[in-house]
């Protein structure tokens, strides 16, 4: 895998980033900290941080909020297409071995989403059996 592939056009594309991860660069280019965009938004940072973390997301108003407020379009916080922020530019080489690192690491946030949807199932089954049991 070239530098390139990790670091070019598709930084925060759909198959490599997340919604909380285009969230983060694009507040993080706005100039903003999670605290000064949460005052922005009528929120809480703690709202923010877990949207950054992946951990819920916004609804439509606010995404449309957030979206006017950091100068990308929804579409781009949703899925990475359309219009928003490119990657960084790399002037230098990186180290031997992290790109192999890179990639590992994109792999295991693949599979831990994986696991946080077979979890959430499972939890939907359970309190489904222990809503019969009552």
């Amino acid at each position: 895998m070239t530098q390139e592939a990790i670091l070019g056009a598709g930084w925060f594309d759909e198959d490599t980033a997340t919604f909380g991860d285009r969230l983060a660069g694009a507040r993080d280019a706005a100039g903003l900290s999670q605290a000064e965009l949460a005052r922005r938004l009528g929120t809480k940072t703690k709202t923010i941080k877990g949207w950054e973390n992946d951990q819920n997301e916004p609804r439509a108003n606010k995404l449309q909020m957030v979206a006017g407020l950091l100068n990308v379009s929804i579409m781009w916080l949703l899925t990475g297409q359309g219009e928003g922020l490119d990657g960084p530019e790399m002037v230098e080489s990186l180290p031997t071995g992290v790109e192999d690192m890179l990639a590992e690491m994109r792999k295991l946030r693949a599979e831990q989403a994986q696991i946080a949807e077979k979890m959430g199932r499972l939890e939907k089954r359970l309190r489904g059996a222990l809503a019969e049991t009552s």
